[in-house]
Parts: C-alpha cells; structure tokens; sequence
C-alpha cells in the first residue's frame, strides 16, 4: 500500500534521500496545465536531481489559465482569481517568490447582482451560496415573492430525511436546497449563484462533492437555520471574516496575481528546464516496458523513456483513453466524470457608455429568466487596473451544462447576443472598444450525484499501478487551490512509492 507522504502544509520543504540505485529518477508529467506544472515543480524539490518532463498537448502551458494583456488593459480568458482561505495557491505563490504580487478584490462593491425580471438587484447581505446567514436582508430583498419568504422562514422545521444518517450520503444541490430553502429560493438566488462557479446542472450536481458542509449542517443541528444560529454564537477566529457580512461569494476571500493567473505559470516554468517543456506534444499511449518502467509515447510515434513515474494531468475522458490499455477498470471510471463547455465574450467599453452604476463585481442570470447569458463579471470593477480608469472591461458567460448548444454559435452571434444582454440590464450604448471571444471545450468537469465515491474507485484503482498518479479539477475540487493540492499530493505519492 503506498504512503501519501503529507505534511500539514503540502508545500513542505522535505527532501527525499532516495535508494543509492535510483538516484537520478525520471518523471513524465502528461499535461502542462495548473496541476502539471504544480506536478512538476514539486517533483523538483522533493528530488532535487530527478529529470522532470513535462508533455502539453497545446502550444501553451497553463491551461484554462490564460491571461493576455494590450493597450494598458489584462483580460483573463478563463479563471481570474482564486479563495486565500484554501492555502494551496497561496503557498505556492509564496514559494514562488510573488506572494507579494497577490492583489485583493475591490474592498468597494463587494456583491453579485441578479437578474429578476430584466433588472438588477443585489444578493441580500449574508447569502452566502446555500447560507441566509441574516433572515432580515432576505426578508426586504425584492428576489423573493412573500410566498417565498414564507417558505424560507419554515426552514428550521423542515424534517431531514433518514437517509441523512448514512456515511455516504449524496443528493444534488437543487434537491438539497429546494427541500430545506424552498423552490423559489433555489431558482432565484441558489442555481445562478452555482452556475456562475460550476456551469452545472443543479438537479444533477452532486452536494457532497462540492459543499459538505451543508451535509454536516443539517446532520449536527437539524437545519441550516440551526446552524447559521450555533455558528453565530461561536466566537469567530482571529483573521477570519464574517459571512454574515458577505453577500453571494466570498468576495474578500479572492486574490489574484497583479499581471493575471499567467504570472503563476510563468513562474513555475521558469523552474522547469526549458528542454523539458514539450509543447505541441499530444500524448497517445502510457504503457510499461519489459522492465516495468513507464513509456510516454506522441501520436506521432515518437517513444519517451524510461520513466519511473508518471502523473496524469489532464481532463479525465482524455485521461481514460491513456488508461485503458493499463487498465480497462479505470479507463472506463474515468470515462464517468462528464465534462462541460463554456464562451466568454470579453468586452471593453467607456466608461460612460454604461448607465449602470456597476455597483457590484458582475451579475447572475437565474435559468428561469430565460436569458441565453449565465452570467457577467465586471472584471475592471472586481481589481482595479484591468483596464484605464475611464474604461470597463467585462466579461460575459455562456453555455455550461444547461445551455451546451450556445457554444458553438459563430463569434458574430455570442457577440450580438452578449451586447443585447448588456443593453437590456446595464444600459449599454455604442459601439465596444474591444470584443475578444474565447471557447473552452469540455473543460469544467461536472460533479454529479456520487462523484465522492466514483473518486473513491478511481483512486483505489490507480493505488495498484505503481509509479502513477493522477491529478487536476476532475477530482477533488475544480477550484485553483484545490488543483494546486492535486498536483502537490500526486508528486509527494509518487515519490514515495519509489521509496517504499
């Protein structure tokens, strides 16, 4: 059984003394985006004299990280910041030597706006995703009917059912939050919230998988209400915010890097030897020779070996194609974990095109809105210096599980359906200064009802395959942290079954 070599603090500074007979191993590393590169990175400081390759199927490393800048405006392509209360991202950043470069959000405007009836209006203060952490915001919002109010005030004597009990219990998140919060509630605060962070279908998004601790609010106290009151009267840790003072996401928890999420991957490439970064390189097959050490091979027939080790790192369908022939088992549960697609339509504008008085980082559009848009984020307004002052720079989202067909509408109609969209709620005039269109396909992995113990199987699976690993957002978060950690525990394991 192989160890999972982990400090409190995965970014350790351990050193492993490897056997005398396998003191310069080699490690493949599939796939060159956040996980990868983390991967990689640490292969390199847990054993300094390892050669560490790294195979990118694109002409860039990074993967849905991707930030480009022009004309004194940076605009990021996929994710734009990442939670600090998750430690992974940021201790990497510190490793990295540009900790320091980590900006907050906008301490101004710190809230989402939903879309209700073509308006918009702010998440009352103290909803947090699933949490009314004040009753009283929810109560004057004008989100909710009375009728939905109602139903939300009854919360804390809503009976959990008894299959709460069992240790791996799963429901999807619009059946959770429709039977403790209400119907309304769900639709209009609860699934645009979540579309904005998974590009999921609720009634098939698994609640264990992406918020637990709703699971173990309703175990220990009964009621979500019951326990936002039990946590209300706890005293709450020093450097820790309120939610109660929140409102939609956690905004004062997000930091991003002053040049964009690009600045990471830059970095962790220039600790990788430059020989060892294999753009363009799609990887068709990872077998074993007749001395059981791994083989990388390209589509185009070229062999990389031996290696001691390999780490998976990309999009698990992609992954079950290069895992079948070692295993058809795990080939055929990584093909279980679905992927979603998604357009973001970038646009800038002057300022005073805009009647909106932008006074949040973005809006969400509730599906039953009816609106093609999932939602906007006002990225200038959420980190000053994204673009001139007298400038806006926003981006607009489409597709994502419920919508799948919109992204592959040409660039000319996401453009004209982006700009109606921003015409109608922000009062838009004129002609953009900029239009950017970015696709990404099949990228956000989609955590359905029983993804914790699909996961469980797939690990067990890859636990019999000495010297691989697996890492990246289709496991155990999509979230930027949580990559990080999956490229971190992947090394330190693989590392360690060289030592056993």
């Amino acid at each position: 059984m192989r160890q999972t070599l982990l400090t409190t603090k995965p970014n350790s500074d351990t050193v492993f003394q490897l056997p005398t007979s396998s003191t310069s191993p080699r490690y493949a590393i599939v796939g060159g985006g956040i996980s990868g590169l983390t991967a990689a990175f640490r292969l390199t400081q847990l054993v300094p004299n390892a050669s560490v390759e790294v195979f990118e199927a694109s002409e860039r490393l990074g993967g849905m990280l991707c930030t480009s800048q022009e004309d004194g405006y940076l605009v990021e392509h996929g994710a734009d910041s990442f939670l600090k209360k998750l430690p992974w991202a940021v201790e990497l950043c510190e490793e990295l030597g540009i900790a320091g470069d980590l900006l907050p959000t906008n301490p101004v405007g710190r809230r989402a706006l939903v879309v209700r009836d073509g308006s918009l209006h702010p998440v009352p203060e103290g909803f947090v995703v699933l949490k009314p952490h004040r009753m009283l915001p929810m109560l004057l919002t004008p989100l909710l009917s009375w009728r939905g109010k109602l139903r939300l005030l009854r919360e804390r004597w809503i009976a959990s059912p008894k299959e709460l009990a069992e240790a791996d219990y799963d429901e999807s998140v619009a059946s959770f939050a429709t039977r403790r919060l209400g119907r309304e509630t769900f639709e209009r605060l609860v699934q645009p919230l979540l579309a904005g962070i998974y590009t999921a279908d609720p009634t098939r998004l698994s609640l264990a998988a992406t918020m637990p601790d709703a699971i173990e609010a309703e175990r220990e106290h009964g009621s979500i209400t019951r326990a936002i009151l039990h946590q209300a009267n706890q005293k709450i840790p020093p450097g820790e915010k309120d939610d109660s003072q929140e409102s939609g996401v956690r905004y004062a928890s997000f930091v991003t890097p002053r040049n964009g999420l690009s600045q990471m991957i830059d970095a962790l490439a220039k600790r990788l030897t430059a020989e060892n970064l294999h753009l363009n390189t799609l990887v068709q097959s990872v077998t074993k020779n007749e001395n059981q050490q791994w083989v990388v091979q390209n589509k185009d027939g070229t062999a990389h070996e031996p290696y001691d080790g390999v780490i998976v790192a990309i999009p698990a369908p992609s992954a079950a194609q290069l895992m079948e022939p070692v295993d058809t088992e795990l080939g055929c549960l990584l093909q279980k974990i679905t992927y979603a697609s998604s357009a973001i339509v970038c646009m800038l504008f002057r300022r005073d095109q805009i009647a909106h008085d932008l006074d949040g980082f973005g809006f969400v559009v509730p599906a039953v809105e009816g609106s093609d848009l999932i939602a906007a984020s006002f990225s200038s307004v959420k980190f000053p210096g994204r673009a001139p002052d007298d400038q806006v720079l926003i981006r607009i989202f489409f597709g994502g599980a419920l919508q799948a067909e919109l992204v592959d509408l040409p660039d000319e109609k996401l453009q004209s359906m982006a700009r109606s969209g921003l015409d109608d709620l922000l009062g838009v005039t004129g002609e953009p200064l900029k239009v950017d269109v970015v696709r990404w396909r099949e990228k956000m992995p989609q955590y359905h009802v029983g993804h914790v113990q699909l996961v469980d199987s797939i690990e067990q699976r890859v636990a019999d395959l000495e010297g691989l690993e697996l890492a990246g957002n289709a496991y155990r978060g999509v979230g930027i942290p949580q990559c990080v950690r999956s490229g971190n525990e992947a090394a330190h394991r693989l590392v360690a079954s060289i030592i056993d």
